[in-house]
């Protein structure tokens, strides 16, 4: 892997008590940015930390030295020194004065983009993803080089900041053969978007930082008139860009869609569910969550379609490893919400010892709002997990509770690979194609009253208790279809996830299994342990406790 800094040309224009330490440093390819603020001592920010780097603290002269050899800011308060890739980007006060100077160092890296090359052959538009300084203009200044230069192609750059091919008006050649339109304002790059498909016949756009509406929408303009795009985007993963109303077009954009009675039963899920609303405007994503770990969404389309479904995300893990020179890619199927198998803990221990903990948060579990359950595409010989298939049950409720419940059971879409069903009563009365499933496939049906959680977790229960579990082999239709027990929670299993319904789903009262004066006692009592009001209901053997919301 080659780089080209040209940090000698960064430091001719700072004050030598800022620019001699730098020259001391052993690290200068650990350096990203030099911040000086006025009454501040100069910070350098390295990648494994920030120096400061005298003790001496800036004042406005120190920044009017230094404006002195810039060229001239843009309306996005960023500069350039000519034929260099950095980046110098002002701090104004309400006057309009500069009090403080961010200096980014450009590099140009050479060969970072090998473990994609198989995308870029394909002629499918790319979408770069990661946070600030992460390295996304780094990877397409080096793809516009490779397309231009190894791949042959007419490549337009839309070069706002003059980031991309450096300030001034020869480009840096680290872009090889790839032309370069400046922005005059940045308020204005979609319409220089436009006009670089209109006068310039480019088969490719190459645009970095994707931030407004407008530009999304010029985005999806080019690719409807069949040029090949490149970009980036702020969002450390794609379902930060579904959630953004700005840039959510980039991905097909999304619509809530009012599904019939007989469909939402089908799906288990609510009448009102969110669907893409078109094709999204590019058809790979790529994640950099740091230089040598990039995630590879090799359908967009697919992707999004799954993130709205609840379902697993089927993925690629790549990663660059540094050997002398050259850099080799080594890439590894994995999916979303899933932790690593011991397997991959051994692999990443022998091969990535230096990946960061973010790139080790990608393939182990999501956060908890994200974390989904895992789905084999075919079931192993002794697996002791329990499948499970749902008709009419919610299934973020299902989930839910074995989470809460740490149970074994998954949950599939698919029916072939289920060893149980779960159904509401009322429904699978009427369903005789489900019935006939069952009976082909001589698959047990746990069936529930209502979707109550309590009687759901007593359904997820009876599935993994042993004696149910011999009703899968019987073939007579009465077993197959089991009732719940109601034996199956204990009193205080109960009392939990009772609570954790009135607080966390419904907000209304629940009423308790009926239970002995002594039980309901300890449930009173836990249930003023959770500021709760509850209060006794029923005569006889029907006599139970009900909870209260307040």
């Amino acid at each position: 892997m080659l780089l080209a800094d040209d940090l000698d040309q960064l430091l001719q224009i700072l004050p030598d008590f800022v620019g001699k330490p730098i020259k001391k440093m052993d690290r200068h390819f650990q350096l990203f940015e030099i911040v000086l603020d006025i009454g501040r001592r100069p910070e350098a920010r390295l990648s494994t930390g920030v120096i400061y780097l005298s003790y001496r603290t800036i004042v406005w002269q120190d920044l009017e030295y230094i404006l002195k050899r810039l060229g001239k800011f843009s309306g996005d308060n960023r500069a350039g020194i000519e034929k260099t890739l950095h980046r110098i980007s002002a701090l104004k006060n309400r006057k309009g004065g500069v009090i403080g100077l961010t200096c980014r160092i450009g590099r140009a890296v050479f060969g970072t983009i090998g473990v994609i090359c198989d995308l870029l052959e394909k002629k499918k538009s790319i979408l770069l993803l990661g946070r600030p300084g992460v390295g996304k203009t780094t990877a397409i200044r080096e793809i516009a080089r490779v397309l231009s230069d190894d791949l042959k192609q007419r490549v337009v750059i839309i070069d706002t900041s003059n980031e991309i091919a450096g300030d001034g008006d020869l480009p840096h050649p680290s872009i090889g053969r790839a032309r370069r339109m400046q922005v005059s304002n940045p308020q204005s790059q979609h319409q220089v978007m436009i006009e670089a498909v209109e006068n310039h016949m480019p088969e490719i756009i190459i645009i970095d930082e994707i931030g407004t509406e407008l530009e999304a929408a010029a985005a999806r303009t080019i690719a409807e008139r069949g040029v090949q795009l490149v970009g980036t985007a702020h969002g450390s993963a794609l379902h930060n860009l579904v959630k953004n109303p700005i840039l959510t077009d980039l991905v097909g954009g999304i619509q809530y869609v009012t599904l019939g009675d007989e469909e939402a039963r089908r799906r288990g899920s609510s009448k009102s569910i969110l669907e893409r609303k078109a094709l999204p405007t590019f058809e790979v994503a790529i994640e950099i969550h740091d230089p040598n770990t990039w995630i590879i969404h090799e359908s967009i389309e697919q992707s999004v379609d799954l993130l709205l479904q609840g379902q697993n995300l089927q993925l690629q893990c790549r990663f660059l490893s540094k050997s002398a020179n050259s850099i080799n890619g080594n890439i590894m199927p994995l999916q979303r919400g899933l932790e690593t198998s011991n397997s991959e803990k051994n692999y990443f221990k022998q091969d990535h010892q230096n990946l960061t903990t973010l790139g080790r948060d990608i393939v182990s579990l999501r956060s908890t709002k994200n974390a989904k359950l895992r789905l084999a595409n075919k079931k192993k010989p002794g697996d002791s997990l329990r499948y499970l298939y749902a008709y009419g049950i919610n299934i973020q409720d299902l989930r839910s509770l074995i989470k809460t419940l740490h149970l074994p059971i998954l949950i599939t879409r698919d029916i072939q690979y289920a060893d149980a069903i779960i159904a509401l009563s009322n429904l699978i009365k009427n369903n005789k194609k489900l019935r006939q499933i069952s009976n082909s496939r001589n698959l047990p049906i746990y069936i529930t009253q209502n979707n109550n959680l309590l009687q759901i977790s007593q359904v997820l229960k009876q599935v993994l208790s042993k004696s149910k579990l011999q009703c899968i082999s019987t073939t007579k239709e009465e077993d197959r279809i089991i009732s719940v027990s109601d034996k199956i929670l204990s009193p205080l299993e109960e009392l939990h996830l009772a609570v954790e319904e009135i607080i966390l789903y419904r907000k209304c009262g629940v009423d308790l299994l009926p239970r002995t004066q002594a039980i309901r006692k300890l449930q009173h009592e836990g249930v003023h342990h959770y500021h709760l009001v509850s209060k006794s209901v029923g005569k006889g053997e029907n006599r139970r406790v009900r909870i209260y919301s307040t």
